[in-house]
């Protein structure tokens, strides 16, 4: 009788001892606390679930690892289609405020922090991030973020996915961030970084996107991207680039999309460039182009969509854009071009805003020579 009462009395405390062990450590717990401490959500309560002594378990957008049981993800996504977000006839979208404290940086074997999306958080990105050693997706997108990306960026080495897009980040760009040598997603498109695009950007050998646009970037295109031969999408538009373009663009095998719009690019297209048969969408509007359009276009050429508007393009439109074997939106207005049009595809499914505003073209759909 009496084993079974110290049984009775130890059973609970086995039970608590075995919880214990294999939930999180509490130092993990505690990080995330004063976390959410520094977030406010009014409409969605997803903090509600961070409840018990074991985030491991049932905490909402934290993962660990199932033998040592530390935090590996914080995904905490303002705009996806979790059934949380369906709330409150918010759907498929969330709005949080606060910031970011620097706490999240005591789960050292975090190897994605995720807080996207979520409009309101502001204040400046932790710079302990950089000590994370086994981080691979730094995701902030979509947030009010401000400051400057950590200098020591570069330190990530595991990194694959650098996404800080659509928030008030100022500053230049790292030189560090050339040593993210897995980094394979950069966005960091709409912010309010200015200074050089690294010289040696080409350095990121697995990069396949760099998305820098709408910023206030100025300098010249680095011909080092050239050597980035899995780089699928560019874009720098709506920058204030100078220069002329790196020729080296035109021999990216991998290269399919090129938006260089809404710049201070002068000098002429690169012929290599245009007959890149790789490029399904090459925008270069806005910007100061000059000379000839080259007539270089043969039966691969295949563009979803050339864009060459609002430069000061002169000579006539490239007769080989009829051996093209599609071009779905060609737009050639406000240059300075002059001749006939020529006939057939792609030219015969074309409206006259193509080729609004040149100097002296002729024929369908303009007006007849």
């Amino acid at each position: 009788m009496g084993v079974f009462c110290l049984s009775a009395i130890a059973l609970p405390l086995l039970v608590a001892i075995i919880s214990a062990v294999h939930g999180c450590p509490p130092s993990d717990r505690e990080a995330l606390l004063v976390l959410s401490s520094s977030l406010e959500d009014p409409y969605l309560g997803i903090f509600d679930s961070w409840k018990g002594t074991d985030c491991c378990s049932n905490w909402y957008g934290i993962s660990c690892d199932p033998t040592t049981h530390r935090v590996t993800d914080v995904s905490l996504r303002g705009e996806s289609e979790d059934p949380i977000l369906h709330k409150n006839g918010r759907p498929g979208s969330g709005f949080m405020s606060g910031s970011i404290n620097p706490s999240i940086c005591q789960l050292n074997r975090l190897t994605a922090l995720i807080i996207a999306d979520w409009k309101g958080i502001a204040g400046e990105i932790p710079q302990c991030v950089v000590s994370l050693p086994d981080l691979r997706v730094l995701d902030l997108i979509g947030n009010s973020l401000s400051g400057k990306i950590p200098e020591q960026i570069g330190n990530l080495q595991k990194l694959t996915v650098l996404n800080l897009a659509d928030n008030k980040i100022s500053g230049e760009i790292p030189s560090s961030l050339v040593q993210l040598s897995s980094l394979k997603h950069l966005g960091l498109s709409n912010n309010l970084l200015t200074g050089e695009i690294p010289a040696n950007l080409g350095n990121l050998k697995m990069l396949s996107r760099a998305l820098l646009s709408r910023n206030q970037l100025s300098g010249t295109i680095p011909s080092s991207i050239g050597k980035m031969s899995r780089l699928a999408d560019l874009d720098l538009s709506i920058n204030k680039l100078w220069g002329q373009i790196p020729k080296e663009l035109g021999n990216m095998r991998v290269l399919s999309t090129l938006n260089l719009d809404s710049n201070m690019i002068s000098g002429q297209i690169p012929s290599v460039v245009l007959a890149n048969t790789g490029l399904g969408i090459l925008n270069l509007s806005r910007n100061s182009l000059e000379g000839e359009i080259p007539d270089v276009f043969g039966p691969k050429s295949y563009y979803m969509a050339l864009d060459l508007s609002f430069n000061n393009l002169k000579g006539p439109v490239p007769r080989s854009i009829s051996s093209a074997k599609y071009i779905g939106h060609l737009d050639l207005s406000h240059n300075h071009l002059c001749g006939s049009i020529p006939v057939g595809s792609p030219f015969d499914h074309l409206e006259a805003s193509s080729f609004d505003s040149n100097d002296c073209l002729c024929g369908n759909p303009l007006k007849t020579c």
